[in-house]
């Protein structure tokens, strides 16, 4: 990559004291993302009230921020001086990460509007959509995903076009770069008016039924709840990632004036600033989701059910408690009872 990056003139050596900082800083962040969509994802598992379409599919988008929190630990310690040292193979696996986890997260965000209209549209709180359905619909995002990020690696690249390489991507061709950046905010555009459409479609709706009714609307038993949080997060990746999509189809049409690899770092700390937020949006926007994430960690601090009920059966009574008095064994605790005598 040496010559790649003499040619495009990118400068890629940091201080070490700063490459360091951010190395540091990136990782507390970076272990927050995987933490925290981990929770996310298993959340949905454990929950049984997440079991619906609509939650598959948070999990889904969960898990393209926690393969998003891998690509930003394997490009900060992949950066600065080292960049140079990659081999081809190297550096493309390093953009593919990044390119699949972006288009797995556009991809899910697409599923879910869609997902989203089809609920509104029958004004129900979750969609028909069946398990078998949603799963291919995962599968599908995946496959489209890791297409996107192979497409370079397979071809669309300026390795024998020197003319073409872009300036932020030594070896990626200018083409692709605009191809990558217009693709992606058309589906911006596709997302905005599914929303504006749901938006106006449940806006007429509660009119009706308020004119009809008498009595006040419970917003929890309708669409309206789930679909603020998909906007607030679609919202967050709007903000987060246009900026990026702008400056990388400037350096896409070959735009001299603009100093494109200054943007850089401003752009990757967008794109972490993201994988961040979404957790937290779900947390805070969800009820029932941040009650799940606490108990799990619960459950994590006090270790597993058994254990817990032997600590609480092994603890000595107080003084002012009577042993006669003490609660019935509940049905749960018979069950272990019985297995262990029966082992």
């Amino acid at each position: 990559m040496q010559f790649f990056y003499n040619r495009s003139g990118q400068r890629h050596s940091l201080d070490k004291s700063l490459l360091t900082l951010v190395q540091v800083v990136g990782s507390i962040f970076c272990i927050f993302i995987l933490v925290a969509n981990c929770m996310v994802i298993a959340a949905v598992i454990t929950n049984k009230r997440f079991h619906y379409p609509f939650y598959y599919l948070l999990a889904n988008l969960a898990a393209s921020d926690f393969l998003a929190g891998i690509a930003y630990v394997y490009l900060m310690f992949n950066t600065g001086d080292v960049s140079p040292t990659l081999t081809i193979s190297e550096y493309f696996l390093r953009q593919g990460l990044l390119d699949i986890s972006l288009s797995a997260s556009l991809a899910n965000l697409l599923v879910i509007a869609l997902e989203r209209y089809i609920s509104v549209m029958n004004w129900k709180v979750h969609s028909n959509l069946t398990k078998r359905r949603v799963t291919l619909l995962i599968i599908l995002v995946w496959s489209i995903s890791v297409f996107m990020g192979a497409v370079p690696s397979m071809g669309w690249n300026c390795i024998c076009n020197l003319d073409s390489c872009s300036q932020m991507a030594p070896i990626f061709s200018r083409s692709y770069l605009v191809f990558w950046s217009v693709s992606n905010m058309v589906i911006f555009v596709a997302m905005v008016a599914i929303y504006m459409r749901i938006y106006a479609y449940v806006k007429k709706k509660t009119t009706m039924l308020m004119s009809h009714t008498s009595s006040s609307i419970n917003r929890k038993r309708t669409p309206i709840k789930l679909i603020k949080t998909v906007m607030v997060v679609l919202g967050a990746f709007l903000i987060c990632w246009t900026p990026g999509l702008m400056v990388m189809l400037l350096d896409g049409v070959n735009c001299r004036t603009c100093d494109v690899k200054k943007l850089k770092s401003l752009m990757l700390l967008l794109a972490v600033a993201n994988s961040v937020m979404n957790p937290c949006i779900y947390s805070y926007k969800d009820e029932e989701m941040w009650t799940t994430i606490k108990n799990l960690m619960r459950c994590i601090g006090n270790g597993t059910r058994r254990q817990r009920s032997t600590r609480a059966n092994a603890r000595p009574l107080n003084s002012d408690q009577d042993p006669g008095t003490s609660p019935p064994a509940s049905d749960e605790m018979k069950t272990d009872d019985n297995q262990s005598l029966a082992s």
